[in-house]
């Protein structure tokens, strides 16, 4: 399987291969890039075509775009759960990832018409009196941020821990650019093509990294947010830590000492 990109609206290839293996059989099991992608252009199409494109829309359509996806999402969950077996993860496991993501775009979804308004900004309290005869008001208002939002997700949830990233994200407003982990891409770049073969979301809403993305925070700008998810410590590195944190404080002492 080669692992491609969406970026700028299309499937992309990038250039060089990492080749990574079936945790259940040692096979191997997919081809990713190493390199070669356009992410300067990945940018540039965010923040001209997809923010234009969302900006048309009100919170409820965005919210309504959110409970198709899931349901597309629900609708072809069988091929994702077979697919995600070469992840290493169970049935078990694959139900948080592929249904629980499912079940985060519902809930976003519900969010968006149950406690935001049919418009394009959301007006934060009354107007404010600001002069003594009524002549000048002012009035707040939440509106998208003019940037886009690049998200960087971990290995273990390819389906949910994207998701849940890219719901508030999409429903605000912001157009997303998905860094995927390179170890299970593969059930990413499934599930995204569900999305884009249905045509659901707008042009430049969400594009994909399945490759190394060294330098993908070199582009972000002032109006853009990043977000990660890192994985916990281990208990054998958290012990490891703590042990090398005593034989230093035993050194240190002793050096006090002498």
């Amino acid at each position: 399987m080669h692992v491609q990109s969406f970026l700028g609206g299309q499937w992309v290839d990038g250039e060089g291969s990492n080749v990574w293996s079936d945790p259940t059989t040692g096979e191997v099991f997919a081809h990713t890039a190493t390199g070669g992608l356009d992410l300067a252009g990945a940018f540039a199409y965010a923040r001209e075509t997809g923010l234009a494109g969302m900006a048309q829309m009100t919170f409820h359509d965005r919210a309504n775009i959110l409970r198709a996806c899931g349901k597309l999402i629900d609708a072809n969950k069988e091929a994702l759960y077979e697919l995600s077996f070469a992840t290493g993860a169970t049935r078990a496991d694959s139900w948080i990832d592929i249904e629980g993501g499912a079940g985060t775009l519902f809930s976003y979804g519900s969010k968006g018409t149950n406690e935001l308004p049919n418009a394009k900004l959301v007006v934060d309290g009354p107007a404010e009196v600001l002069a003594r005869d009524g002549s000048f008001l002012g009035q707040h208002v939440y509106t998208p941020r003019q940037g886009v939002a690049v998200q960087i997700n971990a290995f273990n949830f390819p389906v949910w821990g994207m998701l849940e990233k890219f719901a508030p994200a999409f429903l605000a407003g912001m157009p997303v650019i998905a860094k995927a982990a390179e170890q299970t891409c593969f059930l990413t770049e499934a599930m995204v093509r569900l999305l884009v073969d249905a045509e659901l979301l707008p042009a430049g809403a969400l594009q994909l990294v399945c490759a190394p993305g060294h330098d993908i925070l070199d582009h972000v700008a002032s109006q853009d947010v990043e977000e990660a998810s890192v994985e916990p410590p281990s208990e054998e590195s958290t012990q490891d830590d703590s042990e090398d944190g005593q034989d230093s404080s035993s050194s240190e002492a002793d050096e006090q000492d002498s």
